[in-house]
């Protein structure tokens, strides 16, 4: 990363607060490794799509801002970069039950804490059916990369 790249990471924390803008922003990075080791330096990238897990509550526009800076600073052309939702299922250990927690019933602080640490998750959501706290999330957690297509 070069020094003008540093200054807009800078000025990019101080307006959207430093510590989802460093996640994200690391995140970024992380995909970018991914490209680079999936194809030949020079290559063109057609399209990438990325699955985000909603309970993490990954900022997209932190991160598409993330994406392409770095994309750029490393001269590698994408032309369109796809998101995907995926939605949050749990599932309980104990009476088997399977259900979405309701997001937008908890604080921003709760979404937060699960946004940086996912296993906060079991503090603050219980089974629905039985009130147990022992459950899996079977899906919405987390990033991943659902395709690359290169020219």
């Amino acid at each position: 990363m070069d020094i003008i790249d540093r200054a807009i990471a800078h000025t990019c924390i101080r307006s959207w607060g430093r510590s989802a803008m460093v996640h994200e922003w690391a995140l970024a990075e992380a995909i970018v490794s991914y490209v680079k080791q999936k194809i030949d330096h020079g290559r063109r990238v057609k399209s990438l799509r990325i699955r985000l897990g909603v309970l993490q509550s990954i900022d997209r526009e932190i991160l598409d801002f993330a994406l392409k800076t770095i994309l750029e600073s490393e001269n590698i052309p994408v032309e369109k970069v796809e998101y995907i939702d995926e939605d949050v299922r749990l599932r309980c250990r104990r009476c088997g039950y399977k259900w979405t927690p309701k997001l937008d019933e908890v604080g921003e602080q709760i979404r937060e804490a699960i946004h940086f640490v996912p296993e906060a998750a079991y503090s603050y959501f219980k089974c629905p059916r039985c009130g147990s706290r022992d459950f899996e999330i079977v899906s919405g957690r987390g990033l991943s990369i659902e395709g690359i297509e290169v020219e």
